[in-house]
């Protein structure tokens, strides 16, 4: 069972946005071969796609026609003779082919009208046609129009007096160049490799880097594009002059700024593309800090107090002498056997002395008073320095 037009129209259309203006069967082959091949073809904005069929959900090739740059006619019209147009691209040459001349008039009207964005001057069509292509022309004119950006909020006033000050720039980083002071943000210091592996990590932060070239005081472009196929990688080279820079492309584009190169991509990839810019994160959550322990605004300070330098104090084993007390007035004390006067001692003995020459003798004439003695000599010995006397009734 086929698939019906308009069912395999919306299929397509989930493959690419481009605005379809023009569809037919047509023959295509390469500059080296030899045999045409039988394709449906589909004009979709500046893009032919090629399809096995009409009933083909995906195409089989696609051409860039915004890589034109020749669309030759090998044979001129004529009726019920086919006709042949030469495709000169960028990278190759292929040539199409219309059974119907007629029908190939018309590829040829509309394929130079999206492409050159004006309608040919010799063109053998009907007014009707003619006004499709105008039709055509003024919607491609309305597509490839870069929308309006909004205005820009009106900067803060301090942030205005920082950006006029004459406070000195900082050092250039690894990721901005040594000369121009207007380098775009989008300017990175890498090689191709890296700017392509930058971009095809992390497509949702921009399409385009520029960066320095292998060649002194030259700049680079790295841009990446989105296809139907997949994404491609593309590298431009920027040469600085005296005079600003030259964009080297087929016809080379003099710019004053790496501002306007960066300008001239945006606006002929028709703002699809934005510069490459990683993002920055953001926090998320407002923590409140602890009130402190101390509100009072007069804090008293606490006191160091100084540690002592000195060494500690060393105690000893002997026994500290006490100084002599005080004399004691009027006899009231005894004073201490250890501290007599030696010339007191040598009395007391010499009274002793004498005290047992006297007994000795009294104990020869008197017998009974032996015992006396006796009781003498046993206090004595206790106390050889304290002499006591007990009176006697008896005569001396």
């Amino acid at each position: 069972m086929a698939v019906q037009p308009r069912v395999v129209g919306k299929r397509r259309t989930t493959i690419t946005a481009l605005p379809l203006y023009y569809s037919g069967n047509l023959l295509m082959k390469q500059r080296k071969e030899k045999n045409f091949k039988k394709y449906y073809g589909e004009l979709r904005g500046a893009t032919l796609f090629l399809y096995k069929d009409d009933t083909q959900d995906t195409y089989t090739e696609k051409l860039d026609l915004e890589a034109l740059k020749s669309m030759e006619l090998d044979s001129p019209y004529q009726k019920k003779e086919p006709t042949i147009f030469t495709l000169k691209l960028k990278t190759e040459e292929v040539q199409l082919k219309m059974d119907n001349p007629d029908r190939g008039e018309e590829w040829r009207g509309h394929i130079l009208t999206v492409i050159k964005k004006e309608i040919p001057s010799k063109l053998q069509l009907l007014p009707g046609q003619m006004l499709q292509l105008q039709d055509i022309l003024a919607q491609e004119k309305r597509r490839n129009t870069p929308l309006p950006r909004p205005p820009l909020p009106t900067r803060p006033s301090f942030l205005l007096s920082a950006s006029t000050s004459t406070s000195s720039s900082p050092p250039p980083t690894k990721d901005e160049p040594d000369r121009a002071p207007d380098v775009p943000a989008c300017f990175f210091n890498v090689t191709r490799a890296e700017a392509e592996r930058m971009l095809e990590a992390n497509p949702e932060y921009g399409g385009i880097i520029l960066r320095p070239s292998t060649l002194a005081n030259n700049y680079a472009l790295t841009l990446r594009q989105l296809i139907p196929s997949g994404s491609v990688m593309k590298n431009y080279r920027v040469a600085a002059t005296d005079s600003g820079f030259v964009i080297e492309l087929e016809t080379p584009v003099n710019v004053s700024s790496l501002n306007d190169v960066l300008k001239y991509f945006l606006e002929k990839t028709e703002y699809r593309l934005h510069p490459y810019m990683s993002s920055q994160p953001y926090d998320t959550r407002i923590d409140v800090s602890p009130a402190p322990v101390n509100t009072s605004l007069k804090t008293p300070k606490t006191k160091i107090v100084p540690k002592a330098q000195v060494a500690p104090m060393l105690r000893s084993n002997t026994k500290e002498e006490l100084p002599p007390p005080d004399k004691a007035a009027g006899g009231e004390y005894a004073i201490p056997d250890d501290h007599i006067p030696d010339n007191h001692n040598k009395k007391l003995v010499q009274l002793d002395d004498e005290l047992r020459k006297v007994l000795k003798t009294r104990r020869n004439t008197l017998d009974p008073e032996a015992e006396e003695e006796k009781v003498y000599e046993n206090q004595t010995k206790d106390k050889p320095h304290t002499v006591q006397w007990t009176n006697k009734k008896a005569a001396m």
